[in-house]
């Protein structure tokens, strides 16, 4: 059980620490068919079709960012106000690519011929709709989700910008968006997959393999290693709000309320034989401490090291996700 945030001082002493070989094994509680049922429950849920393509500090200036979605190339920039414009990343003249070519006054301008292409599209080059929600961007591609359009992505509830501290890591891996959920709706496998980061991991509640949505949520009671016998408990909720989308949150402990998005966007066609996917995960934290106001305005020292935290349990968990996939693509066996 995590410990109150009322607590003073939030690290906790392991008295009798158990070694990594001696915790209690979790294989019989992670049933393949309990993850396997929620992923598909994620996978049934709308997302309107839009998709994570990055932090929202990756576009800025009169530089425009070239992405790929599905196999769709795609050009991102800030038009005169700063809002953000996504469309086509091959000019409609003779396909330059147009993440090489610059903004003129919130106007893209292809480097090979001076074509403009503004906001409002040209003829052959229309935007697509583009969302920053002030930490991630996202693009509506209706060809690739083939759902019932949204006016606006669905995003998680996060903590107040003024009161929170956030970080972007971004990974790739030959995998598919559902294998990278996969991985985060099986919470069993964190002290034991990642020691250096958790310890003492119990997950008290998750759905079984025919819960319905009231019910889908996975409850773990886990500490932050900090040293060997030096942690931060909490509780966290890890939920599945969208097909590509899994969120945890902190609901006990120091930094209750911080959230952590991952999204998986596919970056090759749906069915290819070399499939590659985007993690691209948020790390919004946040505390009532009054220390943490000195670490707000300490944020561009802070978000170097979030991401590297982030990095280094997606070094393992994109191995995960790749294995998972390399198993399901294997000829059977005969």
């Amino acid at each position: 059980m995590a410990r109150s945030p009322g607590r003073r001082f939030p690290l906790t002493l392991r008295r009798q620490p158990v070694a990594w070989e001696r915790q209690q094994p979790t294989w019989r509680d992670a049933g393949p068919a309990v993850i396997a049922s929620a992923l598909e429950r994620a996978r049934s849920r709308p997302s309107g079709n839009w998709f994570v393509v990055g932090a929202s500090k990756d576009v800025r200036g009169a530089t425009p960012v070239g992405r790929t979605v599905a196999g769709r190339e795609l050009v991102l920039w800030r038009d005169e106000n700063g809002d953000l414009v996504a469309g086509p990343g091959a000019c409609p003249h003779l396909g330059a690519p147009l993440k090489d070519s610059s903004v003129r006054c919130g106007v893209l301008v292809c480097h090979w011929h001076g074509m403009k292409l503004n906001p409002n599209g040209v003829a052959g080059w229309q935007p697509w709709p583009a969302h920053d929600d002030g930490v991630l961007l996202w693009v509506r591609l209706d060809s690739v989700g083939a759902e019932q359009p949204l006016d606006r992505p669905a995003i998680p509830m996060r903590p107040r910008p003024s009161q929170s501290v956030s970080a972007v890591y971004t990974g790739v891996g030959r995998c598919e968006p559902a294998d990278i959920v996969a991985n985060r709706l099986d919470p069993w496998h964190g002290a034991w997959f990642h020691p250096y980061s958790f310890v003492d991991l119990q997950v008290t509640a998750a759905p079984e393999a025919n819960s319905g949505p009231d019910d889908d949520q996975f409850v773990v009671d886990v500490s932050f290693r900090l040293t060997t016998r030096l942690v931060v408990p909490v509780r966290a909720v890890f939920t599945a709000p969208g097909p590509r989308t899994v969120v945890m949150r902190i609901t006990d402990g120091e930094g209750r309320h911080s959230v952590v998005e991952t999204h998986a966007t596919p970056l090759t066609p749906q069915g290819h034989t070399r499939p590659r996917t985007a993690v691209v995960e948020a790390v919004i934290a946040t505390s009532h401490r009054p220390g943490f106001t000195i670490a707000r305005h300490a944020a561009p020292l802070l978000r170097p090291l979030m991401r590297a935290a982030a990095g280094r349990l997606w070094a393992d968990d994109l191995a995960y996700a790749e294995r998972l996939w390399q198993l399901r693509s294997r000829p059977p066996v005969r």
